[in-house]
């Protein structure tokens, strides 16, 4: 029986099923995997033999490279910044969206990432002599090393340190004596600042090397959400195909099985590809969600006279 069964509506609606509330949009990649065996794989078709390992693999593969850009595997994290103005980067992060604050209204303020400082390895110096790890249980008072021991790191640095101790400059202040534009003088005109810097919702950068994201001390306390992109992969549940998005994906395996065939004719290798361009555009303009009422109202606020 179908979705619409009366069994089936009793399930989907009863309490405690909230887990699957607009689940049949999905595809399962163990149901990707099953269709493209039965419909590209076996005699007479276009290939005539290859394993059940073979085709999760490129399936997989499939996953990861559209969540990047066409099946919008877009997640969210909130945190309060903790004393220690870091936030540990989540298990299945791939790249940041953005990252915002939030305020008491709720609404997303953004960071903007500080793009001329870091968290370098801090050396720790005793008089400008380099200290190791003593990983030999030699005594404190002998100075030889030997191959086992490694640098000793300052922590924080002070790079880190100096950075998290600021806060950013209300550049608003200069305007706060003049009431309007006409009346603002050049000492609030605000000439040559830098957007990304002439703001006073604080900034950020990531410690790639740690794994974590690094706050300005004016966010102590504050709540923050990471909005990040993941691969698609992290768990089993996250393993789905939108159906929009499902031939796309069946057009990316094929593709990647006969790309790596020996004695291939080179121009069914090229028809996949093509195909497998067109359907991930076709695709991407479904999930694009464009609707044309929200869209005309759109263009009606930006149609309007300011005077």
């Amino acid at each position: 029986m179908g979705l619409l069964d009366g069994t089936n509506q009793a399930t989907y609606y009863g309490a405690g099923n909230a887990a699957n509330y607009g689940n049949y949009q999905f595809t399962s990649l163990e149901n990707i995997i099953t269709g493209f065996m039965f419909a590209y794989v076996g005699e007479n078709k276009i290939i005539s033999k290859t394993s059940r390992t073979d085709v999760q693999f490129h399936a997989m593969r499939a996953i990861q490279e559209l969540s990047y850009d066409v099946l919008k595997s877009f997640k969210s994290q909130e945190i309060e910044v903790p004393n220690t103005l870091s936030m540990i980067l989540p298990q299945d992060y791939v790249n940041y969206i953005k990252i915002v604050r939030v305020g008491s209204d709720g609404l997303e303020r953004p960071l903007y990432p500080a793009s001329k400082t870091s968290d370098p390895f801090a050396i720790t110096q005793v008089d400008g002599v380099y200290q190791f790890t003593d990983t030999d249980n030699a005594d404190s008072d002998d100075d030889t090393t030997t191959g086992t021991d490694s640098l000793l790191e300052q922590s924080p640095s002070n790079t880190s340190s100096s950075f998290q101790s600021q806060t950013p400059v209300n550049y608003q202040l200069y305007d706060i004596n003049y009431s309007s534009d006409i009346e603002i003088s050049t000492e609030g005109r605000r000439y040559g600042l830098d957007p990304q810097h002439s703001q006073i919702n604080g900034s950020f950068f990531i410690d790639q090397l740690r794994g974590l994201i690094k706050f300005g001390s004016a966010l102590a306390g504050v709540t923050v959400t990471l909005h990040y992109v993941s691969d698609g992969l992290g768990t089993d549940a996250e393993m789905v195909v939108h159906k929009f998005c499902e031939e796309a994906c069946y057009k990316h395996i094929a593709y990647g099985i006969l790309s790596t065939r020996s004695n291939m004719p080179e121009y069914i290798v090229q028809r996949f590809k093509r195909e497998r361009f067109a359907e991930t555009r076709k695709a991407k303009i479904r999930l694009s969600n464009i609707k044309i009422e929200e869209f005309t109202q759109v263009l009606k606020g930006m149609g309007k006279q300011i005077k």
